[in-house]
């Protein structure tokens, strides 16, 4: 009976490890297949593919022809032509030695796998983790596209309202301080070559924040430096690579919506700090607010007329925020939206918790 029980435990153990070298290769395979059958790691994907069914020869194939091969490749025209009868029936065929498994990636045939000393129905069973992990690497390369096609539209909207009003302290300075109106030129043309920069759509935590900061003397230079600005950003969180312009248009609705309609001088504190795996940015200011349920709307990217609503030439939208808060949630998962804080005559707080640590992410 003992012998039994350490039979089973064996086992078991056994099973266990089984199933984590599976996990394993189901993750790595992610990893190879990235970026499709065509990208830099479908050789890799192939060696691994043929060490995980133990087979002579693994050929993975987009619809051109082979991609990448992991074994001795095939010479003779039956297991080519295998492949070519999975791709015309769609299902998987079996010519021993030889197996040939098209690749379906969102009911759209993309490729196939084709292998010589695998069993039929583990050669099936791969080559569904192989379409899946394209249709992971396709979801993925259509999050991006999504991500920076509103980038652009972000870009596109940046306000004139600003703009106009930059220039115009600018231009009112220039005579009675020139000086200092040559500081805020240089401020307002760092703001906007960083504003259109082209070079990659992250940025580091740190970059991010020295455009704020360029914003923000301009607004103070407006308000004639009636606006208290306090940042407290934790060193670690720094170099953490957050999209491009994210931070920027928090701030700039927390002056325009908050500050500039309440009377007297207004404060701004921007902050960031490391939350375990998080990195945690919050935009906070002391202005007028807003009530929930308008917060909620103008994250859905709309909102009704409100009083102080110009009649005409500025939209009735607030799509900073909502842009913003799309883009978090389509780069990183709909967990990751932006979450406000507010009430009427109450300020208002913005708060961003990204991943700290992303593979693949190059910030400029």
């Amino acid at each position: 009976m003992l012998d039994g029980r350490r039979r089973r435990r064996a086992e078991q153990g056994e099973q266990a490890r089984a199933t984590a070298r599976l996990l394993t290769a189901v993750r790595e395979l992610d990893d190879d297949l990235r970026d499709g059958l065509t990208g830099r790691g479908a050789g890799q994907a192939a060696r691994r593919l043929r060490r995980l069914l133990g087979a002579e020869t693994v050929l993975l194939a987009d619809l051109k022809g082979p991609v990448a091969v992991a074994g001795p490749a095939p010479a003779e025209a039956e297991p080519t032509a295998a492949l070519t009868q999975a791709y015309e029936h769609g299902s998987p065929v079996h010519r021993p030695p030889w197996s040939a498994v098209p690749l379906l990636v969102a009911g759209e045939l993309t490729g196939g796998l084709l292998v010589s000393g695998g069993t039929e129905p583990e050669v099936t069973a791969v080559a569904a983790l192989v379409a899946r992990s394209l249709d992971h690497a396709a979801l993925r390369r259509a999050r991006e596209r999504i991500a920076q096609a509103e980038l652009r539209t972000l870009r596109a909207q940046i306000s004139p309202h600003f703009l106009h009003n930059a220039l115009a302290v600018i231009g009112a300075r220039v005579r009675t301080d020139p000086d200092r109106a040559r500081e805020l030129l240089s401020d307002f043309a760092d703001y906007l070559r960083y504003s259109f920069s082209t070079q990659g759509d992250y940025a580091t935590v740190a970059a991010e924040l020295q455009a704020v900061q360029t914003y923000l003397e301009l607004q103070r230079a407006r308000f004639d430096d009636r606006m208290e600005l306090t940042v407290r950003m934790a060193p670690e969180i720094l170099p953490v690579a957050i999209p491009f312009l994210v931070i920027q248009p928090i701030v700039e609705n927390a002056v325009r919506h908050g500050l500039e309609p309440k009377p007297g001088p207004g404060a701004i504190q921007v902050s960031g700090f490391g939350e375990g795996p998080l990195c945690v940015i919050e935009v906070e200011d002391d202005g007028v607010g807003m009530a929930p349920e308008f917060a909620q709307a103008v994250l859905a990217g709309d909102r009704p007329a409100a009083a102080g609503d110009p009649p005409l030439g500025e939209p009735r939208r607030r799509v900073g925020l909502a842009n913003v808060d799309q883009r978090l949630r389509t780069v990183y998962g709909p967990e990751y939206g932006l979450v406000i804080e507010t009430a009427p005559e109450r300020g208002t707080k913005v708060v961003i918790r990204v991943p700290r640590f992303r593979r693949g992410v190059v910030a400029r």
